[in-house]
Protein backbone atom coordinates (compact mmCIF):
# COMPACT_ATOMS: atom_id res chain seq x y z
CA UNK A 1 0.00 0.00 0.00
CA UNK A 2 0.98 3.17 -0.90
CA UNK A 3 1.93 6.09 2.25
CA UNK A 4 0.16 9.01 1.68
CA UNK A 5 1.31 12.28 3.64
CA UNK A 6 -1.65 14.47 3.73
CA UNK A 7 -2.70 17.70 5.27
CA UNK A 8 -3.83 18.37 8.83
CA UNK A 9 -5.19 22.26 10.00
CA UNK A 10 -5.24 22.67 13.41
CA UNK A 11 -7.01 25.73 14.25
CA UNK A 12 -8.43 27.67 17.56
CA UNK A 13 -11.86 28.46 16.86
CA UNK A 14 -13.17 31.28 19.38
CA UNK A 15 -16.76 30.04 18.73
CA UNK A 16 -16.46 26.62 19.93
CA UNK A 17 -13.77 27.32 22.52
CA UNK A 18 -11.62 24.52 21.38
CA UNK A 19 -9.15 23.85 18.66
CA UNK A 20 -10.42 21.87 15.29
CA UNK A 21 -9.30 19.93 12.68
CA UNK A 22 -9.85 20.19 8.58
CA UNK A 23 -8.74 18.20 6.75
CA UNK A 24 -8.35 19.65 3.29
CA UNK A 25 -7.89 16.63 0.81
CA UNK A 26 -10.87 15.40 1.84
CA UNK A 27 -13.49 18.27 1.91
CA UNK A 28 -15.24 17.11 -1.03
CA UNK A 29 -16.30 13.89 1.15
CA UNK A 30 -16.54 14.88 4.60
CA UNK A 31 -18.08 18.24 6.00
CA UNK A 32 -15.42 20.10 7.77
CA UNK A 33 -14.07 20.74 10.23
CA UNK A 34 -14.16 16.92 10.57
CA UNK A 35 -13.27 16.77 14.77
CA UNK A 36 -11.82 19.43 17.57
CA UNK A 37 -10.18 18.84 20.59
CA UNK A 38 -9.73 20.54 23.95
CA UNK A 39 -6.05 20.97 23.48
CA UNK A 40 -3.72 21.14 20.54
CA UNK A 41 -3.17 17.35 20.99
CA UNK A 42 -6.27 16.14 21.80
CA UNK A 43 -7.25 17.91 18.21
CA UNK A 44 -4.09 16.01 16.87
CA UNK A 45 -4.59 12.54 18.13
CA UNK A 46 -8.73 13.02 17.06
CA UNK A 47 -7.54 13.95 13.55
CA UNK A 48 -5.05 10.82 13.30
CA UNK A 49 -8.02 8.25 14.37
CA UNK A 50 -10.26 10.55 11.65
CA UNK A 51 -7.45 10.32 8.88
CA UNK A 52 -7.23 6.39 9.38
CA UNK A 53 -11.03 5.72 9.51
CA UNK A 54 -11.42 7.81 6.18
CA UNK A 55 -8.80 6.49 4.51
CA UNK A 56 -10.20 2.58 5.29
CA UNK A 57 -13.47 3.63 4.34
CA UNK A 58 -11.99 4.87 1.30
CA UNK A 59 -9.79 1.99 -0.04
CA UNK A 60 -12.83 -0.59 1.10
CA UNK A 61 -15.50 1.08 -0.45
CA UNK A 62 -12.78 0.88 -3.95
CA UNK A 63 -12.36 4.83 -4.21
CA UNK A 64 -9.33 6.28 -5.18
CA UNK A 65 -7.98 8.35 -2.40
CA UNK A 66 -6.58 11.87 -2.86
CA UNK A 67 -3.77 12.96 -4.02
CA UNK A 68 -1.98 15.25 -1.18
CA UNK A 69 -1.49 18.58 -1.62
CA UNK A 70 1.98 19.79 -1.98
CA UNK A 71 2.93 22.35 0.89
CA UNK A 72 2.56 26.07 0.09
CA UNK A 73 3.94 28.56 1.99
CA UNK A 74 1.49 31.45 2.87
CA UNK A 75 2.05 34.72 1.34
CA UNK A 76 2.20 37.83 3.45
CA UNK A 77 0.24 40.80 2.02
CA UNK A 78 0.62 44.50 4.13
CA UNK A 79 -2.46 46.06 4.73
CA UNK A 80 -0.85 49.31 5.03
Amino acid sequence: MMKYSYTVVIQWSEVDQCFVVCLPEFAPWVMQPVTHGDSYEEALKNAQEVLELLIEDTIEEGRDLPMPQPFRPLMLVDAA
